[in-house]
């Protein structure tokens, strides 16, 4: 790649937060340690019974996820907003939306990969059937991106506002509605022996949409709140 292109700003701009990632390891295991914990006591409270966890474990599993996710999703441009490099980015002779693209890339994979990594844990431990853990690592491949992008729109939205946290997640959550039943339906589905794909290929084809449009609305957002 030439020094300065495009591509070499993108790569560049994804080893950075990959790195100051990297640095602040505690955070990456935060979300990790609370889906661990949240699914852990849903045993404790509703019984050992393996078929009452079986009915439950894909929806447990996947609002556990996006719970998760709503910890770090706060510090997505904030940090950047807050020492100046947001201003550097908009300055850049790069395309704004390709460059909050490698940061929505770099948050998906510091906060929610380590999450679909330890998703069949947790199925595990709610008695989910191994082909219906095949199922909900799919599914959680193709929704976490769809709620990363999702929350990034949000977050750009509020960038103006102080201590945004709590109003982020009202606005994410009815957001997220859709996505969880459809990936919580295909575990469903693959549970009672039903086609599942129909499902993922909604998430798909939502993914795609986001993948084009989320960076767009996001750089224009930032654009907005840094004026004001």
């Amino acid at each position: 790649m030439t020094p300065g292109s495009t591509p070499a700003a993108c790569a560049a701009l994804l080893r950075r937060d990959l790195t100051l990632a990297w640095r602040r390891r505690g955070d990456i295991a935060l979300p990790v340690l609370y889906a661990v914990i949240v699914v852990t006591l849903f045993p404790f409270a509703l019984g050992p019974e393996p078929q009452l966890l079986q009915r439950i474990a894909g929806g447990v599993v996947f609002v556990t996820v996006l719970l998760a996710m709503l910890l770090s999703l706060d510090g997505l441009f904030r940090p950047d907003i807050d020492d100046g490099s947001m201003e550097q980015l908009m300055l850049a002779p790069q395309p704004l939306a390709l460059l909050v693209g490698m940061k929505i890339l770099a948050h998906w994979l510091t906060a929610a990969l380590p999450l679909v990594v330890v998703a069949p844990v947790l199925a595990s431990m709610l008695h989910l059937p191994p082909p219906a853990i095949v199922v909900l690592v799919v599914a959680l491949a193709v929704a976490t991106p769809l709620l990363s992008l999702l929350g990034a729109v949000l977050v750009a939205l509020a960038a103006g506002a102080k201590r945004s946290g709590m109003l982020l997640a009202l606005m994410l959550l009815p957001l997220c509605v859709p996505v969880v039943i459809f990936a919580a339906g295909a575990v469903a589905a693959a549970q009672d022996g039903l086609p599942w794909i129909a499902p993922i290929a909604w998430l798909g084809a939502g993914l795609a949409l986001a993948v084009v449009l989320a960076p767009l609305a996001c750089a224009a957002a930032l654009r907005i709140a840094m004026d004001t």
